[in-house]
């Protein structure tokens, strides 16, 4: 199932966006890109790379407190590092709610492991990604603290505007990558990959070159090889080291990196994608995937379902052009039964901030009767109280407008969408003043022609 929009973008994809005169000066053909995939963990990402060449700290991966004592003691060091595992972004910055504890943690002993494990385990970690909300820690990592003496930055992935994949590296890799890539562009570099020919000698030797390591060129050659066959084999949209790190006697290690796949890729990719830890997404994202359901969670307050990503863009702009705002949107896809079209009503209108709900559908292998059928049977098992606007076009679209008449329901049929967002949008409006003073809304639906 692959999804629509990101809430979160890479690194590797900020770093593009911040260059996109280079990029648009690449001439190749543009190539079509879902851009919400597949995420893992950390403690993942770490396996994957060991598994492809690339080498990492030593680790493991605590579930428990006593877990964690235990692999810390096996690390026979006492430069150990706690690391939460959770999926988003400034952990190291962030905190467990009620606690001074950071996601990430250094310590020196067993007992000091066990401790700061305790504090992690079945706790919410707030960072600037996650919101007040939070997200549970379910594992923590334990691993060698590293002390590096030089740190790169290195990436390997999709991007449309070079129509393929592309190598992203720096010799200023670290934390501050981000403003490095604001102030000093030109220390970054972008290497366009072949996908039929593969990435060249000539190519790792440049990337090398750029980063001024031709004093070990055979070490870090095989790291970008590896990389970029991991890249390959496991249908990768985004790999992204960073850092690369030197430490004092000389070797390279990949810190931290950050793996994002392919949702098409899933059938190739069934061990991978069995990895996958809904405790980390959305409960409303999660439970639409069991219908084969794609949700993606707005700031709004009017509900949107519709059929296609171009669609749901469009819906969704012109809510904005009427002075609306999305709360959410729900694409159905083009086979959807009548159930589970009940379904997406459910988990649209579960969202307490939806004060309207605007279905824009046009029928091609979906048919609008199938949508009509689900958008009945779920307005009439929920008890809707909230106006739902309905567009409909399309395959069997008469029908569907003949069972919403007969239906007897409060559903708001309008064939043109310009004016179905408009009155979505004033509806929403008349909702939200009544719930702010206590009153209730009872809309007069108006008969079809």
């Amino acid at each position: 199932m692959a999804t629509m929009l990101s809430r979160t973008v890479s690194l590797a994809e900020s770093l593009c966006r911040l260059n996109t005169p280079k990029i648009l000066a690449c001439k190749t053909n543009l190539t079509k890109q879902p851009v919400r995939n597949l995420n893992v963990h950390e403690h993942i990402s770490y396996s994957l790379l060991n598994e492809a060449g690339v080498p990492t700290p030593k680790f493991g991966v605590a579930k428990t407190a006593d877990e964690a004592a235990k692999l810390a003691a096996n690390l026979k060091t006492k430069d150990i590092v706690l690391k939460a595992q959770v999926l988003a972004g400034g952990r190291g910055k962030g905190h467990f709610k009620g606690t001074n504890v950071s996601g990430v943690k250094m310590c020196e002993t067993p007992e000091e492991a066990k401790s700061l494990a305790s504090h992690m385990l079945g706790k919410l970690l707030i960072t600037k990604q996650t919101g007040e909300a939070g997200r549970i820690c379910n594992a923590v990592m334990v691993t060698q603290r590293m002390f590096p003496r030089k740190e790169y930055y290195l990436a390997v992935m999709m991007e449309r505007a070079f129509g393929g994949p592309v190598i992203i590296a720096s010799s200023q890799g670290g934390v501050n990558i981000e403003e490095v890539a604001a102030t000093n562009p030109n220390a970054i570099m972008y290497e366009p990959i072949d996908i039929n020919k593969g990435i060249t000698k000539e190519q790792a030797e440049r990337i090398i070159t750029k980063l001024g390591l031709d004093n070990v060129k055979d070490y870090i050659s095989n790291i970008i090889l590896n990389l970029y066959q991991m890249f390959l084999k496991k249908d990768a949209l985004l790999l992204e080291v960073n850092p690369l790190a030197e430490d004092i006697n000389g070797n390279y290690f990949a810190l931290d990196c950050k793996c994002r796949f392919d949702d098409n890729a899933e059938f190739r990719q069934k061990e991978l994608f069995s990895l996958r830890d809904w405790s980390q997404e959305d409960p409303k994202e999660v439970e639409a995937a069991k219908f084969d359901l794609n949700y993606i969670a707005l700031d709004g307050n009017i509900g949107c379902m519709v059929n296609g990503a171009g669609l749901a863009m469009a819906t969704m702009d012109i809510i904005k052009l009427h002075g609306g705002e999305p709360a959410n949107f729900l694409d159905v896809g083009g086979g959807a039964s009548a159930s589970a079209v009940k379904e997406a009503f459910k988990i649209i209108t579960s969202d307490s901030r939806v004060h309207a709900l605007l279905v824009n559908i046009f029928g091609g292998i979906m048919r609008c009767d199938v949508i009509a059928e689900g958008i009945i049977a779920a307005t009439k098992e929920l008890s809707l109280k909230i106006p739902v606007v309905v567009r409909l076009q399309g395959t069997n679209v008469d029908e569907a407008k003949a069972l919403i008449a007969n239906a007897g329901l409060k559903i708001v049929p309008i064939d043109d969408l310009d004016e179905a967002a408009r009155v979505a949008v004033k509806l929403s409006t008349i909702v939200k003043l009544a719930q702010s003073e206590n009153l209730s809304v009872n809309f007069e639906i108006p008969a079809i022609s």
